[in-house]
């Protein structure tokens, strides 16, 4: 996730953000917690009636047992290598697939190279994607992150989107395909998808 802003489906925030969101208020760490969206009552009623937009105001940084951590276990995080795929010889038809990644398939256009994802704010609107917004309006800004594609081999068995609604990359495929008009043939597919298991 290294170089990647937002690190949720649905973009509520950065993997700090979420480091500091788990210590406070999922394991009832002592520490700050800053959100002021999670004040909006008709959104997060639960959330607002607790006072979690703005978690232990008043507790001195002396006291605090949490946020004098976060900098050394965001740099622990971004240190764990990513994984690799296991077979990354000369491949005919991923070279195929890099050329329509960038191209005729317009993954780039969302998917960037090396990050995989938009550098600074990766969210689009369930409409851009063509999906449900189910999710979505359950966060603050109601759109879905850009997924990093890097280390994409590594779902293949737990299915792809944030609920797992494509059971295969050929699914996701032809999603984008008949979402984005793109026109790409079933070997196009085949070699966009070959491509995308060596990133």
């Amino acid at each position: 996730m290294a170089g990647v802003n937002l690190h949720t489906w649905t973009g509520w925030g950065s993997l700090t953000y979420w480091n500091a969101f788990v210590a406070t208020l999922e394991m009832h760490g002592k520490g700050r917690f800053w959100d002021p969206r999670l004040n909006d009552a008709t959104q997060f009623p639960i959330a607002a009636k607790n006072g979690f937009g703005n978690l232990n105001p008043t507790l001195s940084p002396d006291d605090d047992r949490v946020t004098p951590k976060l900098a050394a276990l965001h740099f622990y995080q971004l240190a764990i290598p990513s994984p690799k795929p296991a077979l990354r010889g000369f491949n005919f038809s991923a070279m195929r697939g890099d050329e329509l990644f960038s191209g005729k398939a317009k993954c780039n256009q969302c998917h960037l190279e090396p990050l995989w994802t938009e550098p600074g704010w990766n969210m689009h609107k369930p409409a851009e994607i063509c999906t449900d917004d189910f999710q979505a309006n359950r966060a603050p800004d109601k759109m879905y992150r850009t997924s990093p594609l890097g280390g994409l081999f590594s779902h293949l068995k737990g299915g792809f989107y944030h609920d797992g609604r494509f059971a295969t990359l050929n699914d996701v495929v032809d999603h984008y395909n008949n979402c984005m008009n793109l026109g790409l043939i079933p070997q196009e597919k085949s070699d966009l998808i070959a491509y995308l298991l060596t990133l």
